[in-house]
């Protein structure tokens, strides 16, 4: 059978005013029908290009040549824009990574999704809405009637992905293009969006390309694979077969670069040095050469792509000899957690946060207006985010806190540092009670209380330069001017591995992963003891997560260094942290060493967690990072015993919400976890 999508020679480059750049060469691939093919491969590598190449999106700049692009046998790489415009969202579906920035503000959910069969179709209005309320409810959505009338920013992330995937179904396509369309979302939701997918491809016989930098995902969905690096393909099969056994270097690299739930943590995360090639164009060899540890003369001669005949091709001459080596690995010098226990470096008792939020659906209360008239007005409603938290960390610990968004993870972060205002509770810092100063003496705790944002790009000021960036801190805290401020500022870029001549640039001229390093440095500037780091690696690709892993614990190491680290992924968690605290629903449920919390016995929530991770390993280690099959919550337990109940110390340092009567038993079956069971205590959606 013909395959559903076929491209031959793929060549993509941008034209600027002073250059001709390459972001694709030869590209050229199957997708089979009801088979899902994955395209992985860091930032910059040229995913979403081949996307928007395929739908005719790419920007007016870019030069497209192929020599074919075979949709369903017929050849759209020389077809008018008329007819991909006919294509595209008719036979050709696509879901993106933001659902925010896709859908509408101005428009109804329901009416987006009705619109393309108003626009393909040619449905009658109502005819359309009415399927959209079908299409709703298809892709899991309750109380569609309701959703159908609301506006996007009335949604949660996991049901404006659900939207997105419904308008994208709509008028039945056979092809989905889907682009990192679950990084942003919580493990949690992003298994439930997958089960759907999956749903959706075995009922709809839906042909698949998915667009992601995470290979647990590939491993969970996908059938075939193909590695993208500097805009080629350096390898390309099937899933399980280049999992388990990578042949090129750079998949080994991606592959040793992803975190394990039981991962070794005297052993540095195997990191990919160095970054992707400005110009690959211009290299004559393999252009992975110049990051590659088993490059040797040969690798500057041109390197094909070669089939073995069994549908594996990899883009290598030494593949075979390298076949059963795998990414070198430095161990990790002796750690400042090997340090004997000392006193509290911060200590939070009963901490609780509470916003005040007016909302027309909290109804109305009667104020008094101007001149005392009586006047109606929005009821407040009151929304605990933090309640009733407690916790300590020593001098260069790492304590991690998991949980999804809305977990109040952030929140407490930020109310321990004072950048939100506790609503009570007590902070002490190295003893002292720092709860009730005044924000105009809080000087000395900012040098000691840094945080490491999600998002570098919305931390760091666009108009400044590295160099003002990080040396607006050095001389508030450090008082330093001048040459000695150049001298500290070139001290902290080469402690982030960043030279010097970074300094002079600004945020836009950075990747993703500098940016991040140059908001560590930043951190860093005050000689601060503990960084809270809110999702700071959340956003970055696997070899770029794995180099700042790297790098915070180098600096643990070296500095003595504690860490709030807050994150939604068990597996970078468990990597980083010495204890974990699981929270959810504004409170604690279970908080332990890492083998204490990611052992049975379990609080229901963190089994709910560890099922949801997609992981790529094997036997102990899948069933323990959750695998499709993992963990349950007893049948007979009561949902509302996912959140109900105070800690209870059930070992030495192992406290879980209600204790072991609440807890999963290692007997528990092994049937995959219903985590909406978990939510249902509190009626939250996604």
């Amino acid at each position: 059978m013909a395959p559903i999508l076929s491209t031959r020679g793929l060549n993509v480059g941008y034209k600027t005013a002073s250059s001709h750049k390459s972001a694709l060469r030869d590209v050229s691939f199957d997708v089979n029908a009801g088979e899902a093919l994955a395209i992985v491969g860091e930032s910059g590598s040229g995913k979403s290009t081949i996307a928007l190449s395929i739908l005719g999106l790419a920007a007016s700049n870019a030069r497209i040549g192929a020599e074919r692009i075979l949709f369903e046998g017929e050849d759209i790489a020389h077809a008018g824009e008329a007819r991909r415009r006919e294509l595209r969202g008719s036979r050709i579906g696509t879901v993106f990574q933001d659902p925010f920035t896709s859908l509408n503000p101005a428009l109804t959910v329901g009416f987006q999704v009705a619109e393309p069969l108003m626009q393909h179709r040619r449905w009658p209005r109502e005819q359309a809405l009415a399927r959209a309320l079908q299409l709703l409810d298809e892709v899991g959505i309750a109380d569609t009637a309701r959703v159908s009338q609301s506006y996007p920013h009335q949604l949660s992330g996991g049901m404006q992905q659900r939207a997105l995937i419904a308008i994208a179904i709509a008028c039945e396509p056979t092809l989905l293009l889907l682009d990192e369309p679950t990084t942003a979302l919580d493990v949690t939701i992003e298994a439930r969006i997958l089960d759907l997918l999956r749903d959706l491809k075995r009922r709809r016989g839906l042909s698949i390309v998915f667009i992601t930098h995470n290979l647990g995902v590939v491993k969970r969905f996908c059938q075939q694979v193909c590695v993208l690096y500097a805009g080629e393909i350096v390898e390309r099969g099937p899933v399980a077969e280049i999992l388990a056994a990578p042949r090129h270097p750079y998949t080994k690299g991606l592959i040793a670069s992803s975190p394990r739930i039981w991962g070794d943590r005297h052993s540095r995360l195997q990191s990919i040095g160095g970054k992707i090639p400005d110009r690959p164009e211009a290299i004559a060899g393999c252009v992975f050469q110049d990051r590659c540890p088993f490059a040797e003369a040969g690798c500057d001669e041109p390197q094909s792509l070669v089939d073995d005949g069994a549908g594996h091709a990899v883009r290598c001459w030494k593949a075979a000899r390298l076949a059963g080596t795998g990414w070198p690995v430095a161990p990790r010098q002796a750690t400042a957690a090997q340090r004997a226990p000392s006193a509290a470096l911060i200590e939070v008792n009963g901490l609780r946060k509470e916003f005040s939020v007016g909302s027309a659906f909290a109804g109305l209360a009667i104020t008094r207006g101007a001149g005392g008239l009586p006047r109606l007005a929005p009821a407040a409603r009151r929304i605990v985010a933090v309640d009733g938290v407690s916790l300590s960390i020593a001098p260069g610990e790492v304590l991690g806190v998991v949980g999804e968004s809305g977990s109040g993870k952030s929140t407490l972060g930020r109310s321990m540092l004072r950048l939100v205002e506790p609503t009570a509770g007590q902070i002490l810092l190295r003893g002292e009670d720092i709860t009730r100063r005044r924000q105009k003496s809080l000087k000395a705790v900012r040098k000691e209380l840094q945080i490491i944002l999600q998002n570098p790009d919305s931390s760091l000021n666009p108009r400044r330069t590295v160099d003002d960036a990080i040396g607006r801190s050095i001389t508030l805290f450090e008082g330093l001017r001048g040459v000695q401020r150049r001298a500290r500022v070139d001290a902290l870029l080469a402690q982030v591995e960043l030279p010097p001549a970074y300094g002079a640039r600004y945020p836009h001229q950075l990747s993703g992963g500098e940016k991040q390093r140059v908001g560590i440095a930043r951190a860093l500037a005050s000689s601060p003891s503990l960084i809270v780091c809110d999702e700071a690696v959340s956003a970055l690709d696997v070899s770029l997560q794995a180099a700042i892993l790297n790098l915070l614990l180098d600096m643990r190491d070296q500095l003595g260094l504690a860490y709030l680290f807050i994150s939604h992924d068990l597996s970078v968690v468990a990597y980083l942290a010495d204890r974990i605290a699981v929270m959810y629903a504004g409170r604690f449920v279970e908080v332990g060493t890492k083998q204490q919390v990611l052992q049975p016995p379990y609080h229901p929530y963190t089994r709910a967690l560890l099922s949801a991770v997609p992981s790529l390993a094997e036997g102990p280690d899948a069933h323990s990072s959750g695998l499709p099959d993992a963990g349950a919550i007893p049948a007979a337990k009561p949902a509302s015993a996912a959140v109900d109940g105070k800690l209870v110390e059930v070992a030495p340092g192992h406290w879980i919400a209600g204790g072991l009567d609440t807890a999963v038993p290692a007997a528990a079956p092994a049937v995959r976890v219903d985590i909406d069971a978990v939510h249902a205590s509190d009626g939250s959606d996604d």
